[in-house]
């Protein structure tokens, strides 16, 4: 009795969680041409199902023809068939039409959707943050590519094709029943009369087969959710390595790699047998269920037909007609194997949106505050900083910074500098005081690794910013003032640039953007940790000289940055961990 009331209980939250998925769409302002598209597939729908019943009618008169030899009205139904096929055909290639029309105007919306949510508020960030502060598993926080490209894709596809095809077998089931049981007439067992027993036969048959289908199918549900997490695990480690295939090389770590290739492989192929395990079972009893059902009628209703109660024509039209009972009671046990695909997507598309609530609950309640002031400077008070599983990095600290008082931030590695950093720049979720920026201040954030998008050289030069707000000639300029001259004159050329320039040049490409954008205040979090001194020392030089309303705020080691800026802040850390002067 538990099991059954827990069995409900999560078949009532999934159902909920499936329409909280499909309901924003069908709800927002942009629904107009996916609600006329639906209506249109609907009546196309309908419109099929009446279609099966003159198809139906004409299977008594078409065979009657031959019990009755008549050649005349033989051939007048074949010009009925045809003008029913033609008919038919027109009315499923534009249903089939209009449904992928639906299916590319709500799949759209909802990869808009999940994509703007999943960058607003740094969500993206706070989610790897998220999955990195977890000791256990957290659903969700995986492969959110995948969620998104393929993921959305399926659901979108399965639940028109499974809702349309439910919408169908419903109205077939109906247009249906009276027909068969007209046609089956009673049936009289041990002194009783059953009327329409091909009614009552086709019911139980289907009832008897769906449970079965379930009970053998269920564990597909887990199996499909596990196989496109294993897919997505392995795509994305092959994509790691074409991404770091120079790191790997100079490790020579191929044996490692390969090694965990062909583990997540083995997860996917491990699955992936027990599935076809799986399905192999299912397959063996909807084939069985299948064949007998293509006889069963034929052998129910021939008492009748031998008794000389019925014509030729009306055993053909009542094997159709029962054949079209079953078939949508039947319903169920046909589309199983795609249910359990889309209640597998389903699940993983409710964990991601249920990760994407949770880290813009976390933005929302962040203790600490961010503000923009009048002031010119930029202030943080009582400033504490967190990792996520709630070790202190640094404590009620407080520090003022003036414009044109170039700082240096030092301290040990891991100490959390890079961290004030995130916090500064309104990314990092777990922090307490607050941080007041200057009013308007435009701010840019030079990361050791820079983010090099895919593109064309002018694009990457010049993110965030738009490539057309830059002339070509000033872009070349700045390649060439920060030592990528030989780039100056490929800047139309596209190309994944992460993969192409060592990190010296990439260091040096983001130098070249802070000559472009010309922030107000510019953070270097060991942006030149890839360059020679000498050569860091030109390009703080360059910094100085080009962009003389700049702050600089920089974190680095090395000894020689003193001398580019005016104070030092040390980061001391510890249980009562603080950044003071040096």
């Amino acid at each position: 009795m538990d099991d059954r009331r827990n069995e409900k209980r999560r078949t009532r939250r999934f159902l909920r969680a499936f329409w909280n998925l499909a309901k924003p769409y069908w709800t927002s302002k942009q629904r107009g041409t996916g609600v006329i598209l639906l209506a249109t597939v609907v009546g196309l729908s309908l419109a099929m199902v009446w279609m099966e019943v003159q198809f139906n009618g004409w299977n008594r008169d078409f065979y009657n023809t031959f019990e009755n030899r008549d050649q005349a009205e033989f051939f007048r139904q074949l010009g009925m068939f045809t003008v029913l096929a033609v008919t038919y055909i027109i009315i499923f290639v534009y249903r089939v039409y209009f449904q992928q029309m639906l299916q590319i105007e709500w799949r759209t919306w909802l990869t808009e959707r999940f994509l703007g949510r999943w960058m607003d508020e740094q969500a993206h960030y706070r989610i790897q943050v998220l999955a990195a502060a977890s000791e256990t598993h957290v659903p969700g926080v995986d492969n959110p590519d995948q969620r998104i490209a393929d993921d959305l894709r399926i659901f979108v596809d399965y639940t028109l094709s499974l809702s349309l095809g439910l919408l169908s077998a419903v109205v077939t089931l109906f247009s249906f029943l009276f027909i068969l049981w007209t046609l089956s007439g009673p049936l009289e067992v041990g002194g009783i009369t059953i009327p329409g027993y091909m009614v009552w036969v086709a019911v139980v048959y289907a009832i008897a087969g769906s449970w079965l289908t379930h009970v053998i199918g269920r564990p597909l549900i887990g199996l499909d959710f596990n196989q496109q997490r294993y897919e997505a695990d392995f795509r994305f480690s092959l994509v790691r390595l074409r991404e770091n295939s120079e790191g790997v090389a100079l490790y020579r770590g191929e044996g490692p790699e390969l090694a965990g290739f062909k583990q997540r492989f083995g997860a996917v192929i491990g699955n992936w047998w027990s599935l076809m395990k799986k399905r192999k079972q299912l397959g063996w009893f909807t084939s069985f269920y299948g064949q007998l059902a293509i006889i069963f009628p034929y052998v129910v209703v021939s008492p009748r037909f031998f008794a000389g109660q019925m014509p030729l024509g009306g055993i053909f039209q009542t094997a159709s007609a029962f054949g079209q009972v079953q078939g949508a009671l039947s319903w169920f046990i046909n589309a199983y194997t795609d249910f359990a695909t889309w209640k597998a997507t389903v699940d993983r598309l409710v964990g991601f949106s249920e990760v994407l609530e949770r880290v813009a609950e976390e933005a929302r309640s962040v203790q600490g505050e961010r503000a923009e002031g009048g002031a010119p400077g930029l202030a943080a008070e009582h400033l504490s900083l967190e990792l996520p599983g709630g070790r202190s990095l640094l404590s009620d600290a407080s520090v003022a910074l003036q414009p044109h008082d170039d700082t240096l931030v030092t301290g040990p590695s891991g100490a959390g500098k890079s961290t004030l950093f995130r916090a500064l720049a309104g990314i990092w979720p777990y922090w307490k005081g607050r941080i007041q920026l200057p009013k308007g201040a435009r701010l840019l954030f030079l990361p050791q690794k820079p983010y090099l998008p895919i593109g064309t050289l002018k694009h990457a030069a010049a993110y965030p910013a738009e490539s057309e707000r830059f002339g070509d000639g000033e872009v070349a300029q700045a390649l060439a003032d920060v030592g990528l001259e030989q780039l100056a004159g490929e800047l139309e050329r596209s190309d994944n640039w992460a993969q192409v320039l060592s990190g010296g040049e990439q260091q040096r490409l983001a130098f070249a953007r802070a000559l472009l954008i010309k922030p107000d205040w510019l953070f270097l979090d060991e942006a030149t940790a890839s360059l020679p001194e000498e050569d860091q020392a030109a390009l703080y030089r360059l910094l100085k000289e080009r962009l003389p309303g700049t702050t600089l705020v920089s974190i680095g080691h090395r000894a020689s940055l003193e001398a580019f800026h005016k104070r030092r802040l040390a980061w001391r850390p510890g249980p009562s961990a603080s950044l003071t002067p040096a």
